[in-house]
């Protein structure tokens, strides 16, 4: 064989292998592909259950003496069941001991405004209307995804007869956001 017939040869060989090894890059970047696909995936479809609250009809009330009352419906719209762990007005947490809840159970409970309740009392007051057992919590509040309470706080710390007008902020403090609102504080009826 002369030298140019060997080089064809060589030559051939070597289209072999790049059509070989164009198809093994096809290959692995399908597959690098999917990976990345079902990562992505993932990654989405645990971010789409995110811990979400809605906070309304929240009022402040004090009464002459001074004595202060606040009280937020919190409705948890999110795909996951939220702990609230701190209450707070004003920047200053509220004592688990002065706050206390009610599940709003029917629609009706959802569409009343918000009373202000003259004496809290631990397993006897009814807010606002809701047909419900206040509780005074002890540990944190356990909120399930659908659900809506009414937390009313009794005596939140720096507020008094002076305040009434102003404007404060009454935050809900979960593990992974604080859920703020404004109110004026009013005179209580």
């Amino acid at each position: 064989m002369n030298h140019i017939s060997i080089h064809k040869l060589i030559k051939n060989r070597y289209a072999l292998s790049t059509v070989v090894t164009t198809l093994i890059i096809l290959v692995v970047s399908i597959l690098l592909a999917s990976v990345l696909t079902f990562f992505a995936t993932n990654v989405v479809s645990t971010r789409v259950q995110e811990e979400s609250i809605y906070v309304s009809k929240q009022h402040i009330w004090v009464e002459a003496d001074g004595t202060a009352q606040g009280a937020i419906m919190v409705t948890n719209n999110g795909g996951r069941d939220v702990v609230i762990n701190k209450v707070s007005v004003r920047g200053q947490p509220a004592a688990w001991s002065n706050v206390f809840y009610a599940n709003a159970i029917s629609t009706d409970d959802l569409t009343t405004e918000l009373s202000y309740i003259s004496t809290i009392t631990v397993g006897t007051t009814t807010f606002g209307g809701l047909a419900a057992t206040a509780l005074g919590t002890t540990d944190n509040l356990i909120l399930p995804s659908g659900n809506t309470v009414v937390i009313y706080i009794r005596s939140p710390d720096s507020i008094g007869a002076t305040d009434i007008g102003l404007t404060v902020g009454i935050g809900i403090h979960s593990a992974q956001a604080v859920y703020y609102s404004e109110v004026n504080i009013q005179a209580a009826p």
